[in-house]
């Protein structure tokens, strides 16, 4: 059965409001993260009715039509868009496997990401690999707009409040769990974990900065998990965070271990390690 995940959908990657900048005052965290303890379902300006009801895709290539459609030339940013309407739509597909199975190109020892369209620009579909245990470093979205479909297996989304402040290393690295050395006075501070949530098949969440910080993990010892992504407007680098000192790193560029179902060799095995948020 098709679900909504509540636990992560109010905005991280609050949709309707202003493009977020990822450094918020503690004051502002603290009002965001009152706000997303309450409700964290996804601002919407409309709800479906049955005049105007949300589509039911047919497989994945119509799901990628209809996002086009909901989406118009903006993304989610446009006041036009309701989020939870969009929401909606990726969660009346149900995940078939002969869909997506050429797009979901594992490699071991980190998660892929797999570009399946570019939404002319404004938004990014892509599907991501999950080998067994391997995860994600915690990290922010550059005030993108994301929502994450389970295709295959499961998911650990653990949650994350804004540090009190926000320290750059200098170290360029490609995952959260750097050195804890700092020029800065002050004594590192852990990340202080917010909500934990393990989502299953055809579940649907949504992040989004005003939410805090997350990492996602394959949380299977047996086998590989597969999951749909949304990101509007696309984003190329973010920020990722020490678990134990909170200090933030980039990323480096993003990149895609496949387009369209075609291996990126641009990007070889080697060096998507360098490229990717990989937490190992």
């Amino acid at each position: 059965m098709t679900s909504v995940e509540t636990s992560c959908l109010a905005p991280n990657h609050t949709l309707m409001s202003p493009p977020v900048t990822p450094v918020m005052s503690k004051g502002e965290q603290q009002i965001a993260t009152s706000r997303s303890s309450i409700d964290r379902t996804p601002p919407s300006s409309s709800t479906a009715t049955a005049e105007d009801p949300v589509p039911v895709p047919k497989d994945l290539d119509d799901l990628v039509r209809l996002l086009h459609i909901e989406l118009g030339v903006n993304g989610l940013d446009s006041k036009e868009v309701d989020v939870a309407r969009v929401q909606k739509l990726m969660a009346s597909y149900t995940s078939n496997q002969a869909d997506w199975q050429k797009y979901a190109m594992f490699d071991k020892g980190r998660y892929t990401r797999n570009l399946v369209d570019d939404g002319n620009g404004k938004f990014n579909l892509m599907i991501l690999a999950w080998p067994e245990t391997i995860g994600s470093a915690i990290h922010d979205h550059s005030g993108s707009h994301c929502l994450m479909k389970i295709l295959d297996g499961e998911l650990k989304e653990t949650l994350y409040h804004w540090p009190d402040r926000v320290v750059n290393d200098n170290d360029n690295a490609d995952s959260g769990m750097g050195s804890d050395n700092s020029d800065d006075d002050e004594k590192p501070t852990a990340m202080s974990v917010k909500k934990e949530t393990f989502l299953k098949r055809d579940t649907v969440a949504y992040m989004h900065d005003n939410l805090g910080l997350h990492a996602v993990s394959n949380p299977l010892k047996t086998q590989g998990s597969v999951s749909l992504h949304l990101y509007t407007p696309p984003y190329e680098v973010c920020k990722t965070f020490n678990e134990r000192s909170s200090k933030a790193r980039s990323s480096g560029k993003c990149v895609f271990y496949s387009s369209r179902g075609e291996r990126v060799e641009s990007c070889p095995s080697a060096a998507y390690l360098k490229c990717s948020l990989t937490n190992n």
